[in-house]
């Protein structure tokens, strides 16, 4: 692991007059948490090697620039200017501009796109799952699943002059959104997200229940979208018991014991959402940035790893370490 670059004599001078932003204490924190041995050794063998032309850059600067775009919702172009704009993420991706320049857009575009085609914000995911039940995480018996649905652009007014055919519209109380879903399945009693999927936004939440489930459940928690599940929670989870909410009919409404009873069960649910937060509003993943699924389906398994890091709050060490 390359540690970060400490200050030199010329930034010095500021000291005196200067204070630890929150973007600088935010990324200083997350170094320190960050596994990124085991995240590059799963990026290593498709990465590019040296060769006859320009060599790459630094493979570990580039997973920090990648985690700095995520973090902070930049674009290539956005987050090459923030690099040059900010000492905090140059020190934190190790880039001193004394003898090199910021990796540039295009070469983070490939970057991104290398863990896309082999899947490798999928990997991340399941490797972060792994460090965390290999340094004490314990899932309880409890899985609470949701869905959230992540805009897309409507409009055609574009090169293609069609909408993106991979996303698709649902109706959602009385208004229509068009775009994306992302399931997740929460750990009741930690909040960390172990099982996700991404679909177009027109899927059923319940449809991907059997996604969301690591199979020894004893409850499952959700909401009335989940409810009536029976068949497929047996086959997932034969141990749980069906937790979500009761569901309210158009000739049959819920009596108010049915409806403490729903308050109750949402007290627990209501953790789901702590792993919306930061991905929809902290980190401003509320609106793709990409067409296709698979571009931004690796963006979410990437984000959630992240999530689950910081949700964390220690190191996570090697296995076996």
């Amino acid at each position: 692991m390359i540690a970060m670059r400490q200050s030199t004599l010329a930034t010095g001078g500021f000291d005196a007059h200067g204070k630890t932003t929150r973007k600088a204490a935010f990324v200083a924190r997350m170094d320190k948490l960050m596994p990124w041995d085991a995240l590059l050794a799963l990026i290593e063998p498709h990465y590019p090697k040296a060769g006859n032309g320009r060599p790459p850059r630094s493979m570990s600067s580039m997973l920090r620039m990648y985690c700095i775009a995520n973090w902070f919702n930049l674009a290539d172009e956005a987050c090459e200017d923030a690099l040059y704009d900010i000492e905090a993420f140059r020190d934190f991706c190790s880039v001193d501009l004394g003898r090199e320049g910021v990796p540039d857009a295009t070469t983070l575009l490939h970057f991104r796109r290398l863990l896309e085609t082999h899947k490798l914000g999928e990997a991340i995911f399941a490797k972060v799952g792994e460090l965390l039940l290999a340094n004490g995480l314990k899932l309880c018996g409890g899985t609470i699943v949701d869905a959230t649905i992540i805009a897309a652009p409507s409009s055609t007014k574009n090169q293609d002059k069609a909408r993106d055919p991979e996303m698709h519209q649902t109706k959602k109380g009385n208004q229509w959104h068009f775009g994306m879903k992302a399931h997740i399945g929460v750990d009741s009693a930690s909040g960390l997200v172990h099982s996700a999927s991404v679909t177009a936004a027109n899927v059923h939440d319940s449809q991907q229940l059997s996604n969301l489930l690591h199979g020894q459940e004893t409850r499952l928690y959700g909401d009335s979208a989940y409810a009536g599940q029976k068949e497929a929670l047996k086959a997932a989870a034969p141990k749980a018991k069906d937790f979500t909410n009761k569901r309210a009919y158009r000739n049959k409404p819920l009596s108010e014991r049915d409806k403490k009873i729903n308050t109750t069960k949402s007290q627990t649910r209501a953790k789901v959402e702590h792993a919306f937060l930061p991905l929809k509003r902290l980190w401003g993943f509320a609106k793709v940035r990409y067409r296709g699924l698979a571009k931004n389906a690796n963006r979410v398994f990437a984000m959630l790893a992240l999530i689950n890091i910081d949700k964390w709050g220690k190191p996570l060490g090697a296995i076996g370490a």
